[in-house]
């Protein structure tokens, strides 16, 4: 559990990282603080801003301080994959060119946060199940 914290925090710190480099993030130059006017894209594909790589480098962070028990872990990946959940319907929902899409999001963004939900999920539910009673010391 703690290895998939540390996985998934150290992922998110290098996508958040990514964010911020010109020719990784394509239209760099257009990138805003925030709304839907930024075009930049990752990998010229996913829709980002800099309110966008900050989020994803507080998750980053978030991650890596979590995982040092057990408990911790499990519930850094279990609550992050519900916020990905509906931020995933809440970028179904929005329409994409309004204000209401702050993020900014796209489509490549939605499908994205649908996978990252249902992994961190499946991570956090799944993981350290071994049908042996807990073992109070793995806090």
């Amino acid at each position: 559990m703690q290895w998939a914290a540390v996985a998934v925090g150290a992922t998110f710190l290098l996508v958040g990282v990514l964010g911020f480099i010109p020719g990784v993030t394509t239209d760099y130059d257009t990138m805003m603080f925030a709304g839907h006017h930024s075009e930049a894209e990752l990998l010229g594909l996913f829709n980002v801003s800099v309110l966008h790589n900050i989020v994803h480098l507080l998750f980053g962070v978030l991650g890596l301080a979590l995982s040092g028990t057990f408990r911790a872990a499990k519930w850094y990946l279990i609550g992050s994959g519900v916020v990905y959940a509906l931020l995933w319907l809440y970028g179904l929902l929005i329409d994409h060119h309004s204000q209401a899409n702050f993020v900014p999001l796209n489509t490549a963004d939605n499908w994205l946060h649908l996978v990252l939900a249902a992994g961190m999920l499946a991570l956090g539910l799944l993981l350290g199940r071994t049908g042996e009673a807990p073992d109070s010391r793995r806090g």
